[in-house]
């Protein structure tokens, strides 16, 4: 039931077990987040992904994008916690590229729900001991740096898919998708 700071391979995140409704419920007050902007769900291994959502990709896409520092929006399965993002039928998926974080979801054992370490409207976290411990300062720890928030690729439907965020890793998940599997990805609005 607790909210934790931890680092991923971009920003500084808080996390929580995505099964446990009054831990998403201090997230949102945590941050002062408007309950109709979705959290994402961290997992440890490529092949969870297939439990938490209706994949309608190539595996080989998956892989060539997770882990990495990228969140794949998909439908969601009826595995999750009906209180996750009650508000859509779509789900973004994380695999960090950061060993703690990895081991954390493997250990846990489950979905973690996971969104930027920060307060709704206010800059990330891109250095623990500045930003995390500002903006709760009941929550300090020690950390590495961090970088940009993740690209956003929205695999909803079957190929063709686009990225609907930029993120840190735009040009190298654009290279992915146009050279591997022939896709244009436009950036912004999937119409």
């Amino acid at each position: 039931g607790a909210v934790v700071a931890v680092p991923t391979d971009t920003l500084y995140g808080l996390a929580c077990s995505a099964s446990c409704s009054a831990a998403l419920d201090a997230v949102y007050r945590l941050k002062g987040r408007s309950e109709a902007k979705p959290l994402a769900v961290c997992l440890g291994r490529v092949a969870d992904v297939y439990r938490y959502c209706h994949v309608r990709v190539p595996e080989e896409l998956l892989k060539d994008l997770l882990p990495g520092p990228v969140t794949l929006v998909m439908e969601r399965s009826e595995e999750l916690n009906k209180d996750l993002n009650p508000f859509t039928p779509l789900v973004g998926i994380r695999i960090p590229d950061h060993a703690f974080m990895q081991d954390l979801a493997q250990m846990f054992g489950g979905p973690l729900a996971l969104t930027s370490a920060n307060l709704s409207s206010q800059a990330s976290s891109l250095n623990v001991t500045v930003r995390v411990s500002q903006s709760f300062p009941q929550k300090h720890h020690q950390a590495k740096h961090c970088f940009l928030g993740a690209s956003g690729v929205d695999c909803a439907l079957e190929l063709p898919v686009c990225i609907i965020r930029p993120g840190c890793a735009l040009e190298s998940t654009t290279t992915i998708l146009q050279q591997k599997y022939g896709l244009l990805p436009s950036h912004g609005s999937c119409s």
